[in-house]
This record gives structure tokens, C-alpha cells and sequence, in this order.
């Protein structure tokens, strides 16, 4: 019924099987433990892409998690509209929810499939008698994987079998402890790496974005699941036991090398997002175009003082009469501007007795000038 799964997955393994077999011979078991880790590394290099596509979604979705929350508490009433927010703001951020699952839906049958080819090597025909074949290997190569014997132990055989076949034909059932000392290492540091596995993953997560939900997937991840493959690992034959070791561990090497990357990533972009910042400000040295609050006011340049109000006016009143200012005040000395207008201004610009006015518009401008022209006319 899952001939589609079988079948390749048999394949592959035969092909490394006689890769390895080449090297150390078909029928030991060191060709059988490397075909199987080595088709759990083909199978894994197949869906490297995927892994780096899951780890940038997930990366997203933690990203604008907090946008996530906001929609699930204001439609927290309406699970349909809330389904259809989330699917836009999904959509407008570019992550695929599917695509996150890919590379853990592939491994499952992948996991089944090694599975029940391996076990089909053991188990009788359906009419009694020797294994003929199995898939892609003939009844040469399911003799080789039968007499295959790892510190005396049968790769085919597990903690506990249900029905099986080992060498000579003779059917075996139920415990069988002389598998367990080569058998629970291996169920222990596959354990081991489930939870390392885990434990790297949701240290990966953002805090921002857990929920109770969350939470509790964690904790599967990182207990239950390695748990469950320490007690059930004594049902796993030893080259299933083999295969779980090996995906775990090429699990945790890949996420170590794909985290650091991408985290490379996102530190060169923000580097370049915070040069991009600099580069629209001022250059050093360079004067803003407006000035700041709080800024003085840009003085003028040399040899060129600043008028006061009081020398403006002197200035503005002379224009008038026919006369300029020639001697123009230092800045913030009004009453040296005055006197100096008052010398210069001619006699006959003086009002009648020396009135405040003078006929200038500018009171008590020429009150000095005018006393000593009276003086003289006397």
C-alpha cells in the first residue's frame, strides 16, 4: 500500500550499502550501520533547503508576533475573521505556515519507510519458509543484513520482537536481553539528542511571541518525545535505532550552522541600516541648514561688526536729512553710536531751542549739537 515510500527508500539504502560494502565487505555490519546513516544524511542534504526556508518563516513569524496578538484579541470572538487576518498579515510579511511544517512532514515518511524495510528482512513470507528478497535487495543481500551481527547482536533484531527471523530461519519472539547492552546505549544517546535538538530550537524562540500553546509544544519537544524514544526505542531494531541516532545528530549540527548564519545576516543589515542613518546627516565639519533650538546665532566675519538697534536707527534718521553715518559703532555700543551721529550732523538740522524733537524724528538725538550752535549765534 506505501510501495511509493517503500521502494525508494530501499533504493537508497542499497545503493550506499554497496558503496560501503565495496570497502568493508556486504555482509558486515559496519556497511549496513553506514548505508543507514548515510541514507538518513541523504535524505537530510535533499531537505537543507526547506530547513533554511522553515528557520527564515519561523524567523518572520516571531518578527510580527506581536501584530499576531493584537488580531487574536481583537477577534478573539470571531475565529473566522480572526483565520482570515492572520492569513493577510501573513501574506503581506511573505510567510507560507505550510512551508515551516515541510521538512518535519518529509521526515515521516521517510521514518516509516526505513522502518518497515528494515524489519521486512526478519519478517517470514507470507507462506512460510526463507526470506527470498526485500524491495531492491535480493536474497543475497537479505542473507548479508540477517548474518550481520554487531558485538554478537542482530542489526534486525530489538529489545522486544514482535514476530521475527534471524539467522537459519528460526523464528524468534518476545524479550530478548542480550540485545539491551548494545541496544540501550544507543537508546540513551538518542534520547540524548532529541533533547538537545529540542532544548537549541525553543532557545532560538522569541519571548515575545510564546503563548500557552507554545509552551506546551515545548515542553513535548524537549521531555516527552526524548522520553518516549528511550522507552520505545526497545521496539526500534538496531538499525532504526541507528537512523533516529544519526538524524538527531545531523539535526543539531544543521540548526547550529543555519542559526549562525542567519544571525550574521540580520547583524550585516542592521550594520547597514544604521550606515545608511549616518549617511543622511551632516557630514563633520558641515553647517546645518537651519539652525537647532537653542542654537546662537552664526556671527558675521571679520571687520564687519554687527548694528545695533541704536545705530540702525542713527543710520535710518541721517538718510533722511542728507547725511550718512561714517563711523558706524561697535556692536552693542549704542551710545557711542549716538555721539558719534551727533558730531556729524550739520547745524542747521537743529529744531527751534533745542527741542527733544529737533526735527529729526529721533528724540534727544541732537540735544548737545544744538546748545553749542546756539552759543555761537550769540
Amino acid at each position: 500500500m506505501l510501495d511509493f515510500i517503500y521502494y525508494p527508500v530501499s533504493f537508497i539504502l542499497w545503493c550506499w550499502h554497496k558503496v560501503f560494502g565495496f570497502v568493508f565487505g556486504e555482509s558486515t555490519a559496519v556497511a549496513w550501520i553506514l548505508g543507514i546513516i548515510f541514507l538518513t544524511f541523504t535524505v537530510r542534504g535533499i531537505m537543507f533547503k526547506p530547513f533554511v526556508n522553515q528557520v527564515r518563516s519561523m524567523k518572520k513569524m516571531q518578527d510580527f508576533a506581536p501584530e499576531m496578538k493584537k488580531i487574536q484579541k481583537k477577534y478573539a470572538n470571531d475565529r473566522q475573521r480572526q483565520a482570515a487576518e492572520m492569513q493577510k498579515l501573513q501574506k503581506e510579511h511573505g510567510v507560507n505556515p505550510l512551508g515551516s511544517c515541510l521538512p518535519m512532514l518529509l521526515q515521516i515518511p521517510v521514518f516509516i519507510g526505513l522502518n518497515h524495510v528494515l524489519r521486512a528482512f526478519t519478517m517470514p513470507p507470507p507462506g512460510g519458509g526463507a526470506k527470498t528478497e526485500n524491495y531492491f535487495f535480493s536474497q543475497h543481500d537479505v542473507e548479508s543484513y540477517v548474518n550481520a551481527k554487531l558485538f554478537g547482536v542482530n542489526l534486525g533484531e530489538a529489545v522486544y520482537n514482535g514476530v521475527g527471523v534471524v539467522s537459519g530461519g528460526a523464528t524468534n519472539v518476545g524479550f530478548h536481553w542480550s540485545v539491551l547492552p548494545v541496544a540501550l546505549p544507543l537508546m540513551i544517546v538518542a534520547s540524548i539528542a532529541t533533547h538537545l535538538t529540542a532544548r537549541h530550537s525553543v532557545a532560538r524562540q522569541n519571548a515575545a511571541s510564546a503563548t500557552p500553546q507554545t509552551a506546551i509544544m515545548n515542553k513535548l519537544t524537549m521531555y516527552i518525545f526524548p522520553l518516549g524514544v528511550l522507552v520505545f526505542g526497545a521496539l526500534f531494531p538496531l538499525g532504526l535505532l541507528f537512523y533516529w541516532l544519526a538524524n538527531n545528530g545531523w539535526t543539531l549540527m544543521q540548526q547550529r550552522l543555519v542559526y549562525t548564519k542567519i544571525d550574521k545576516e540580520e547583524a550585516a543589515r542592521k550594520a547597514e541600516a544604521a550606515e545608511k542613518r549616518a549617511t543622511l546627516g551632516p557630514k563633520p565639519g558641515q553647517k546645518p541648514t537651519a539652525p537647532k533650538v537653542g542654537q546662537k546665532p552664526v556671527q558675521q566675519k571679520k571687520n564687519q561688526p554687527a548694528q545695533t538697534g541704536s545705530s540702525k536707527k542713527v543710520a535710518k534718521a541721517g538718510s533722511a536729512h542728507g547725511f550718512a553715518q561714517t563711523v558706524p559703532a561697535a556692536a552693542g555700543d549704542g551710545d557711542g553710536a549716538t555721539a558719534a551721529a551727533a558730531d556729524q550732523t550739520p547745524a542747521d538740522a537743529s529744531g527751534p531751542n533745542g527741542s527733544k524733537d529737533n526735527g529729526t524724528g529721533v528724540p534727544g538725538l541732537l540735544k548737545d549739537s544744538t546748545r553749542k550752535s546756539g552759543r555761537k549765534r550769540r
